[in-house]
């Protein structure tokens, strides 16, 4: 019922996009920097952080007579950070494709002002906003440790229940953020950080893109959003198929010799998916229970489908660890590490990483290991 409430309003989302016209800004970036008592040569840079959080350059200009310039194209608007040579710090700054003025403050870099840009005002009024709760948080927590020094329980708990409305508030605080700023490229890039954090609620993010105006919705950088909704929306209903209780999806894959396996091929009253490879070690530890839970339960209906994640051009590997760990069950492999289509289908993060399913082909129960793997068959095939 809560996908089909979600796909309306993607559906919203889509009729829309396919009716609108997409409004684009000017081509590139261009930002007229000052920057008073910082000395001819001085570097300043524009950086972005990824994935793993570390800094990555994308611009660099050089101070003369106290002026620098930044120009180049960006495909959408993205958070990066304003930073110097001999300057403490960094300044968060969007970049989208306009025209915009910084004025770097060399002794107080959080004081640096950049006027010209809306999307920039948003970001600095945004970032007040999570300071003020942060250090409202402070001294909440401040005031609680000492009434608990105090032993005044009463005080403790009235704490208590701040900080919980104030976590509350946070939590809260970007979804009412873009609910005030419909008509700000800010509000994409909040949308954007919404949808990448696994905790969000998908469908209050939705919300929140649908909300903004049209004009934001249809530009480049909202069409582009709007396809990472999609994807979102994707791994989701995956990631609900392979739920405990949900019929495990059937795939095909070739094994040692080429001929293609099917799972609901070899189905049996129990069946263990089980991804693996010749080079994982927890993998080749936890073979010999396998074997035993195998050897033992086969004849009653237990049916195994290893599914290895061996690199290309590994074949004798994986040939040869099936051969040592006497694993005389059913094999496939695309030898095609974590790209395997298999691996992808099941969501397969690490290894080893298995699914139970019972007769019907329903996923009761993932990565169990040893006695409690062996309890696991005996119990559904009773």
């Amino acid at each position: 019922m809560k996908m089909k409430k979600l796909f309306s309003l993607l559906l919203m989302v889509s009729l829309f996009v396919s009716c609108n016209k997409t409004t684009k800004n000017s081509d590139n970036y261009i930002i007229d920097g000052t920057a008073k008592g910082v000395y001819n040569g001085i570097r300043v840079y524009l950086s972005s952080l990824d994935e793993a959080g570390n800094q990555v350059y994308q611009d660099t200009a050089i101070v003369v007579n106290e002026k620098f310039t930044f120009e180049g194209t960006v495909n959408k608007p993205s958070v990066w950070y304003l930073s110097a040579n001999e300057v403490t710090g960094n300044f968060p700054i969007i970049i989208e494709n306009s025209t915009f003025n910084i004025d770097l403050n060399k002794d107080d870099f959080q004081s640096t002002q950049v006027t010209g840009s809306k999307s920039n005002k948003a970001l600095s009024d945004y970032n007040k906003g999570l300071k003020d709760m942060s250090d409202k948080r402070l001294n909440i927590s401040k005031s609680q440790r000492e009434a608990l020094q105090k032993q005044d329980s009463q005080s403790v708990n009235k704490f208590e229940q701040e900080i919980i409305k104030l976590n509350e508030d946070r939590v809260n605080y970007p979804y009412n953020f873009i609910n005030k700023n419909k008509d700000n490229f800010f509000s994409l890039v909040l949308v954007e950080t919404l949808l990448k954090n696994k905790t969000s609620d998908f469908k209050r993010v939705i919300q929140s893109y649908n909300s903004l105006d049209d004009d934001i919705r249809s530009s480049d950088f909202g069409i582009i959003i709007y396809g990472e909704i999609v994807k979102t929306k994707e791994m989701l209903e995956q990631t609900a198929l392979l739920s405990e209780g949900g019929i495990a999806p059937n795939f095909t894959a070739p094994d040692p010799n080429g001929k293609m396996i099917s799972l609901n091929e070899i189905k049996g009253k129990v069946t263990i998916i089980d991804f693996w490879a010749s080079w994982c070690g927890p993998c080749r530890r936890e073979n010999p229970n396998v074997v035993k839970t195998y050897n033992k339960y086969h004849d009653k209906g237990l049916e195994i489908i290893s599914v290895s994640l061996d690199r290309a051009g590994q074949k004798d590997k994986w040939l040869k660890a099936i051969e040592d760990d006497k694993l005389t069950w059913h094999h496939v492999s695309n030898l095609n590490y974590f790209n395997d289509p298999v691996a992808k289908q099941y969501n397969i993060q690490s290894i080893p990483s298995t699914y139970i399913l019972d007769s019907e082909g329903k996923i009761a129960a993932k990565n169990l290991r040893g006695k409690a793997l062996e309890d696991k068959v005996a119990e559904l095939l009773n």
